[in-house]
């Protein structure tokens, strides 16, 4: 599935479309290239299950978790870029901070990938003119609720 995002309104709606169908145990793998909207795509799914705060960058702290009532489930947001090994991801707990959320995964290669699981919805993000083009292709558990 392609969808055009040509402006941020348009990426909100996306990621509220997500997060309409987001469940405990998804993950979400953001791909693209620096600068797509990989954070933006991320934060807009996060205010899409109801968190109205600050959604800092997990570029440095590589994860940060969000927990109801602030969100309507858990949810893990990472961002791998700085891993040099897949290793790594489980060293820093990740299947800990799993259980139970939901993982908006950003540079998901570099942990290992996580498109070989049913529950994962992979999403290329492209620079396309003035905006933005996510290439979504959703795992098994995703075919029936694609955004």
């Amino acid at each position: 599935m392609i969808v055009d995002l040509p402006d941020l309104a348009a990426m909100e709606w996306f990621g509220a479309k997500i997060a309409a169908q987001l469940r405990a145990g998804d993950v979400v793998a953001l791909t693209g290239t620096l600068g797509a909207g990989k954070t933006t795509l991320a934060r807009a799914i996060l205010r899409g299950c109801g968190h109205t705060g600050e959604v800092p960058s997990p570029t440095f702290t590589i994860i940060e978790a969000y927990d109801p009532p602030a969100t309507r489930l858990p949810i893990v947001h990472a961002d791998f870029y700085r891993l040099e090994t897949a290793q790594e991801a489980e060293e820093l707990g990740l299947d800990d901070y799993r259980h139970g959320a939901a993982l908006l995964a950003e540079w998901p290669e570099m942990a290992g990938g996580f498109a070989q699981e049913a529950a994962c919805l992979s999403i290329r993000l492209e620079i396309a003119d003035d905006g933005r083009r996510a290439i979504a292709d959703g795992g098994d558990a995703w075919q029936r609720r694609m955004p």
